[in-house]
């Protein structure tokens, strides 16, 4: 993998990914019609790591699914690198998700039948690598998180963060255009749970990974450089990191958080 560690300028700005366009979300019919998401506009540019946050029925889990072809949305354009997946045919989503997304759940949904490396090589297995390929990608990944002492044991033999982490190997291990990650850190402890994020940033800064992470959790959301509050399926609020550490961006999130009056975590 030899993305460069800067993202890329382009005609004077950075190189856009992902445009969200007004995208609205219906559920239910006529009589009994839910607004899961009121014109969602937002742009992610390639490298970025953001994080969406919002309380329950906010409308971040539908945005999420709408963003991996999950679910459809009633209006509005999803861009990836200028072509519209809104409009993709029911026979081309598998194949989408597999050649341009990476996924990060909150159970680490590593099959219990294959070691830890037989895990993170699978997608390249299935995208049918030459084995040497194969082996060879899914080395410098695990050289750079330091997951090199699990590769051999089955997922039920290590702990819910080495899950994780490998997981995240798993991810990015055939180098997506975005990798979503969906309250990851939902299930571990605060140790646990730092490491992995602490592995994500590895996976932006040193990789250019572009990351969209959904959390509930302000600790984590600290990590990304910019963050989206949700509130009724509409953008409530968006802040940038920019020069703060990780400490100062938290309390400035739990403001925002505390401003628009959900519960959240502290």
């Amino acid at each position: 993998m030899n993305k460069k560690n800067i993202r890329i300028r382009k005609q004077g700005g950075y190189e856009m990914l992902l445009q969200v366009d007004r995208v609205e979300k219906y559920y239910g019919n006529e009589r009994n019609l839910t607004k899961a998401l009121d014109g969602v506009s937002f742009q992610i540019e390639k490298g970025e790591f953001i994080s969406v946050m919002g309380a329950s029925g906010s409308g971040k889990t539908t945005l999420l699914n709408c963003l991996a072809t999950i679910d459809s949305v009633s209006a509005g354009r999803i861009l990836l690198d200028n072509s519209d997946i809104t409009e993709l045919r029911e026979s081309s989503l598998a194949a989408f998700r597999r050649e341009n997304l990476g996924f990060i759940f909150q159970d680490s949904n590593l099959l219990d039948a294959l070691t830890i490396e037989e895990n993170i090589a699978l997608p390249l297995t299935i995208k049918g690598l030459p084995p040497k390929e194969a082996d060879k990608k899914t080395m410098e990944i695990v050289s750079r998180l330091g997951i090199g002492d699990v590769l051999d044991k089955f997922p039920y033999e290590v702990s819910g963060g080495q899950k994780q982490r490998c997981a995240a190997a798993r991810a990015v291990v055939t180098d997506p255009r975005l990798i979503l990650a969906d309250e990851p850190t939902g299930a571990l402890d605060s140790r646990s749970a730092k490491t992995l994020m602490e592995v994500l940033t590895t996976l932006n800064k040193s990789l250019c990974s572009t990351i969209l992470l959904v959390t509930h959790d302000p600790l984590s959301a600290s990590y990304a450089e910019r963050i989206l509050f949700l509130k009724d399926g509409r953008i409530f609020n968006e802040i940038r990191k920019g020069e703060k550490n990780n400490t100062v961006f938290y309390h400035e999130i739990l403001d925002v958080l505390a401003f628009m009056g959900g519960e959240f975590p502290c």
